[in-house]
């Protein structure tokens, strides 16, 4: 009877210490988890994840104060229209479904930064006559802003012309068939626009068959003072 008990106890001592092994094995684990919990959530707190700024529009920079932050893209070929945004506001998109062939015009008010109006012109099966009628009419102060979809060219005439590069710009002289242009400019500016990219018509540049790529230009326009 003694051998008998002294073997139970000697099994259960076994029994007792190896529950109590694999629960010391067990916790340490957990604490160990837990450890590297701790010190991940140190590491994230330490060095946490930032995401690039966006600004106005998606531009690259935040414009100075009394600025307008401005996004402009020409079309790409004939089946997506151009895009004018002007202070995070979408002025002319396809989605707004407010573009169309020629050149496509946004008027912005140049101490607000509010919209005035949008046109486009069709200058290549139109009439150039009510374009440069809508030209002449721009109040002093305006901010303008023009970007060709498919053809923007071909029914400019010297009038057009001349009065688009009182505007400001300097490449409208040169603009032909199918080239892309995007111009920021204003009614009554004294010295040519900086804002202004051009890529002419080229069969042996272009990207896409018959029409050069997008063009593109953002920046900021400076708020028109008293």
């Amino acid at each position: 009877m003694r051998i008998a008990g002294a073997i139970k106890f000697v099994v259960a001592l076994a029994v007792f210490l190896f529950t109590f092994y694999v629960i010391s094995q067990v916790f340490e684990i957990k604490m160990d988890s837990s450890l590297s919990n701790i010190f991940a959530r140190t590491v994230d707190t330490a060095h946490p994840t930032t995401k690039a700024p966006r600004y106005r529009c998606g531009i690259l920079k935040i414009c100075p104060e009394k600025h307008f932050a401005f996004k402009i893209s020409s079309g790409a070929a004939n089946v997506v229209g151009p895009k004018i945004c002007v202070d995070d506001n979408v002025l002319m998109s396809g989605v707004k479904n407010n573009v169309g062939r020629g050149i496509n015009t946004a008027l912005v008010n140049g101490k607000t930064g509010e919209l005035i109006e949008t046109k486009y012109y069709d200058l290549w099966g139109g009439d150039v006559a009510p374009f440069i009628d809508f030209v002449k009419k721009i109040p002093d102060g305006t901010v303008v802003l023009m970007a060709t979809y498919d053809d923007g060219a071909t029914k400019l005439n010297d009038e057009a012309r001349k009065l688009i590069s009182e505007l400001g710009s300097t490449s409208i002289n040169s603009l032909a068939f199918r080239d892309n242009w995007v111009f920021v400019g204003g009614k009554g500016i004294k010295t040519k626009s900086p804002f202004e990219q051009h890529i002419k018509n080229n069969k042996d540049t272009n990207k896409y068959e018959g029409w050069p790529e997008v063009v593109e230009m953002e920046g900021c326009i400076p708020q028109k003072q008293d």
